[in-house]
């Protein structure tokens, strides 16, 4: 095979020789043995969410994590104390995103055809500043699960956590958005205190397994997303990716609507429950076998528990 001297050495620092095309099954599992989790992200009102869940309860589906991505300090603490106390009536984890954010800066980098790279990192220290208040603010409502978009932040908010000034129990997704999709970054994420890992969305599946083989930490796949991100829908790719890529939370439901990051309405949070039991029959379709986590386990951070 070629480049087979550079792929020796990568094994050697742990990586996989390169991605894994014979698509092996994954021995790994969430802390109670499932396979799988649900996800459902772009639940930006409480509106919302309380319409996702209860369409999942009437339709008899578990969701396990909510995303909130609109930004902490665009919700008044009202509005975050109601996504809060519907995470602990239904016993799924709730990530709220960091507000500050390169989209919500000052700079027009990010509006230029090569500035768009900045995703939506910070900066300047003032912005990493305002970043950890507004975890603060979140840590303070009794919110334990953090959607971070910047590295740099990332490593801050697991040395807080160490330190203490932040909960033992709080729980830090890294985003898509971010742009990371190969093993060495992920080596590197989990190295900065990520519990979560969101890779680029389009990744085939054995660059997915290539994944899983670098590192323990669960990944969060997306099965559909918006026109916005390319709109691509994956249902029936999602029994392989669970298969190659456990332990996985499934990213789905946000397909319904036109891009991320924007207000959602109770309307779109009933047609996201909807698109997450399809994800749910293609898994009991195609691997009846695999196990989603139903209820608290011991690896999940949900407030009030």
């Amino acid at each position: 095979m070629i480049f087979q001297k550079t792929r020796d050495l990568m094994v050697k620092l742990g990586l996989p020789a390169g991605d894994l095309g014979n698509l092996p099954d994954s021995p790994k599992r969430f802390a109670d043995g499932a396979h799988f989790r649900i996800e459902v992200p772009t639940i930006n009102t409480a509106e919302a969410m309380e319409a996702l869940l209860v369409r999942a309860e009437q339709i008899g589906i578990t969701i396990n994590r909510v995303d909130e991505t609109y930004g902490a300090f665009r919700h008044t603490k009202e509005e975050l104390k109601a996504y809060i106390d519907l995470a602990k009536q239904y016993k799924c984890e709730l990530n709220i995103s960091v507000g500050p954010r390169a989209t919500y800066d000052t700079s027009a980098t990010r509006l230029s055809s090569q500035g768009v790279r900045i995703s939506y990192r910070l900066r300047g220290m003032e912005q990493v500043v305002r970043a950890v208040e507004d975890v603060f603010r979140i840590a303070e409502m009794g919110g334990l699960g953090v959607l971070c978009y910047d590295e740099g932040l990332l490593w801050v908010l697991n040395e807080l956590r160490k330190m203490g000034e932040l909960p033992k129990n709080m729980i830090f997704k890294l985003s898509a958005h971010v742009g990371h999709g190969n093993p060495a970054s992920f080596q590197l994420l989990k190295n900065l205190g990520a519990d979560s890992i969101n890779p680029v969305r389009d990744l085939s599946l054995d660059m997915i397994a290539a994944l899983r083989a670098a590192v323990d930490t669960p990944l969060d796949v997306h099965t559909d997303n918006p026109p916005a991100s390319g709109g691509f829908i994956r249902v029936y790719e999602a029994p392989e990716i669970v298969r190659v890529g456990a332990p996985v939370h499934l990213k789905t439901g946000n397909s319904v609507v036109g891009g991320h990051g924007q207000l959602t309405t109770a309307k779109e949070g009933k047609l996201m429950a909807e698109q997450a039991s399809i994800v749910v029959e293609m898994l009991e379709r195609y691997y009846p076998e695999f196990k989603q986590s139903k209820g608290v386990a011991s690896d999940m951070s949900i407030p009030g528990q």
